[in-house]
């Protein structure tokens, strides 16, 4: 059994990742770090959790952890992971980090939307944790950054069509919902019940942070520069991203041959479900799993693609990635713990 700690786990990826790592047949998770519930039973944080996850939270001391444990996973807020890896690594840990810390590889892209780097020195070695871009770099690596949540459902549902040149990479538009799970566990007033309980509203407009590692990987699939329209909604509902992704054709296309495209390009992908073409993608039917359903649409009318994009924003957008990363990089089967069936209703 592989030795693995969670480093901050009082969150909702945290959450998600203990109860996925529960039942993975080949780790044990052996410390999970909280400051603020330090010597707290993880149980009495997470009551369903009771009589699964025997654990206490502990102090965050990274030459500690380092000694009890060979996989970590970092789930702290930005600025604060880049100070924890890098000790984790000279000890000759692997790391999955779930911050945004180390998923670009330029310095100053990150600089410009986050905060000063003090790890660049890592960010050559990062991995971008998408496996289906990315599975042998992975299987390498001994540092992966894990996606962010809307960037899975973006990158995802655009992937094949700038691979194969046939959209305009400069006409994308990608207007994604998210359930309110994505703030975070923290306390923030927008997120109180009665603000989003009957609400619908669209946020950081013009602005989301995710949009430059959008670019970033898309840019690579384009093999050209280029810039997105990205706006970001709120849903009133606890998991779950919605993404609708529009773009020009280059050229006359089909809706039988959009459909054949991504049909070849996740051919061999445990985890991307291409819907046929009566059906269309619900945040409900991958709920609680690390499926992204995807179905593609051509508009004749308006000269216009559309794609949609679903995942569970914790499950594929964080945690359920996280763990399919870790399999790669130990060699495990890469859908090992990760057998979910989606949970509708």
């Amino acid at each position: 059994m592989v030795k693995v700690a969670i480093i901050g786990g009082s969150g909702y990826t945290g959450l998600e990742l203990l109860r996925l790592l529960a039942r993975h047949p080949a780790v044990e998770v052996v410390a999970v770090t909280s400051r603020e519930y330090d010597g707290k039973a993880v149980a009495e944080v997470f009551p369903a959790l009771a009589g699964i996850c025997p654990l206490h939270f502990s102090w965050p001391d990274p030459a500690k952890l380092a000694s009890e444990a060979e996989f970590f996973f970092v789930a702290l807020p930005h600025q604060t992971a880049m100070t924890v890896v890098p000790p984790l690594l000279a000890a000759g840990a692997k790391v999955v980090d779930l911050s945004a810390d180390f998923r670009f590889r330029d310095r100053t892209v990150y600089e410009s939307w986050y905060q000063a780097h003090s790890a660049p020195e890592l960010l050559a070695e990062a991995v971008y944790g998408l496996p289906e871009l990315y599975r042998q770099d992975i299987k390498n690596a001994r540092l992966v950054g894990n996606p962010g949540c809307y960037p899975t459902s973006v990158i995802l549902g655009l992937a094949p069509l700038l691979s194969a040149g046939l959209i305009d990479p400069h006409s994308i538009i990608a207007d994604c919902k998210s359930g309110a799970s994505g703030a975070g566990r923290g306390f923030n007033v927008g997120m109180l019940y009665c603000e989003v309980n009957d609400n619908f509203r669209a946020y950081k407009v013009a602005g989301h942070r995710h949009t430059p590692e959008m670019e970033q990987e898309l840019s690579r699939l384009a093999q050209e520069p280029l810039t997105i329209t990205f706006t970001p909604h709120l849903l009133p509902m606890s998991r779950g991203i919605l993404a609708t992704l529009y773009a020009t054709p280059r050229q006359p296309l089909t809706g039988e041959e959009l459909q054949a495209t991504y049909e070849r390009f996740y051919q061999a992908e445990p985890f991307v479900r291409i819907c046929p073409p009566h059906i269309l993608p619900t945040t409900l039917a991958v709920r609680g799993s690390n499926y992204c359903d995807i179905a593609v649409r051509l508009d004749r009318r308006a000269h216009r693609i559309i794609v949609l994009s679903a995942i569970d924003n914790l499950t594929r957008g964080a945690s359920g990635q996280a763990v399919c990363n870790m399999n790669l990089m130990l060699g495990l089967p890469e859908t090992q713990g990760l057998e979910l069936v989606p949970l509708l209703p």
